[in-house]
């Protein structure tokens, strides 16, 4: 596959976080599979995460995120009318 047809990720980690997470990587690959990657291949993964993965987490957490605070405002909404001094 080229290279140039890749999506670019749509969220990125600092570079601690980015190392941190090809370890995590590397070390699950390793303990449950016995495959030892090197730092490129656990970054290709990590990319591939990052790219196809990570954005429906994310999208999902918006979506809940957005539900909850309607839900609240609508309470909001309600213990104001309940306020009201008509």
């Amino acid at each position: 596959m080229s290279r140039a047809k890749l999506k670019v990720p749509v969220l990125a980690l600092d570079a601690a976080q980015e190392q941190a997470a090809q370890q995590t990587i590397k070390r699950f690959l390793e303990d449950r599979f016995e495959l030892e990657l090197g730092s490129f291949e656990a970054q290709e993964v990590l990319d591939l995460f990052a790219r196809e993965i990570a954005p429906l987490y994310y999208n999902k957490a918006i979506f809940d995120v957005q539900t909850h605070l309607k839900d609240r405002f609508e309470s909001i909404e309600s213990d104001l009318w309940a306020l009201d001094k008509s």
